[in-house]
């Protein structure tokens, strides 16, 4: 564990390096702007938060008015990690749920550091582990044991129920990651859900091996969270371009629909270094984060 966490320090404190060279004055924390309180109301203004929208004062025709939030002292970052078999894809070297769980203990570290209170909810089609939220360095330490716990229950993926369990326990807007490859259906109406109360960042682990099917002949294809096996002919009617389409097109929905919801989108392959990619996610983040 000691080396572990020696390992995502280096990270951390890169990240943290990175940050400091590109984010100027009060914008320095990389989470700054998510957990927010109310403060008070002004008039709209072009390209605010429509979810800041105050209705029922907007209601009485003296024109649209938008809540203001100032800094919450005791700000809550939730990790969703999505362990599901989907996940253990890639290389010997890093696999999507190497690349996840990396991801996580990175950030926590890091929200740590910011003075951030930190819970973990690990999820695939049930709990996995759970840890409320808490801060300074036990709970780091915690928290981590937590991501990298092997002892799964399950390997199949319900997003949608991660979602809901979370709509359910996280009470207080929080910022949460949702970490995950997003191989699922039918969750999107309770992530929208989950997006509306808090302020989300979706990350998206990939492999480049999933749009880059070889064309092989007939070969076995084993289904982890199903743990069974299914023979594929790869060379007949294209079968390796409609794979890699679907996956694109699959990638491109997800970040479309992020967009339409405002919710921070990332995607990371397995092959990336994590740094840069996450940098220019907070960079973003800043920029658009509105104060009043």
């Amino acid at each position: 564990m000691n080396q572990l966490i020696k390992k995502l320090r280096k990270y951390e404190i890169l990240l943290r390096k990175v940050a400091n060279s590109h984010l100027q004055g009060d914008h320095q924390s990389i989470f700054k702007g998510a957990g927010l309180e109310f403060d008070d109301l002004r008039p709209y203004q072009y390209g605010d938060d429509v979810r800041t929208i105050e209705w029922k004062v907007s209601a009485k025709g003296h024109g649209t008015f938008v809540k203001t939030f100032k800094e919450d002292k005791d700000q809550s970052v939730y990790f969703l990690l999505d362990v599901s078999g989907s996940q253990d894809i890639g290389s010997k070297e890093r696999k999507k749920i190497d690349l996840g769980k990396e991801i996580a203990g990175v950030l926590t570290l890091a929200s740590i550091h910011d003075g951030s209170q930190v819970g973990l909810i690990s999820y695939s089609d049930q709990k996995e582990k759970i840890v409320l939220p808490g801060k300074g360095t036990r709970q780091a330490v915690k928290v981590i044991r937590g991501i990298f716990s092997q002892d799964m229950k399950s390997k199949k993926t319900d997003l949608e129920g991660m979602f809901t369990f979370s709509l359910n326990l996280i009470k207080k807007r929080a910022i949460i990651f949702v970490i995950s490859d997003f191989i699922d259906e039918g969750y999107e109406r309770t992530l929208k859900a989950l997006a509306f109360k808090h302020d989300l960042v979706v990350l998206q682990m990939t492999d480049p091996i999933e749009a880059a099917l070889p064309s092989l002949g007939i070969i076995p294809v084993f289904d982890k969270e199903e743990d069974k096996t299914t023979w594929v002919n790869t060379a007949f009617g294209g079968f390796s371009k409609k794979i890699a389409s679907s996956f694109v097109s699959e990638r491109n929905h997800l970040k479309d629909f992020c967009k339409k919801n405002q919710i921070n989108y990332l995607q990371i392959a397995t092959n990336q270094d994590i740094v840069l990619p996450l940098m220019e996610l907070f960079k973003s983040r800043n920029k658009t984060m509105k104060r009043g």
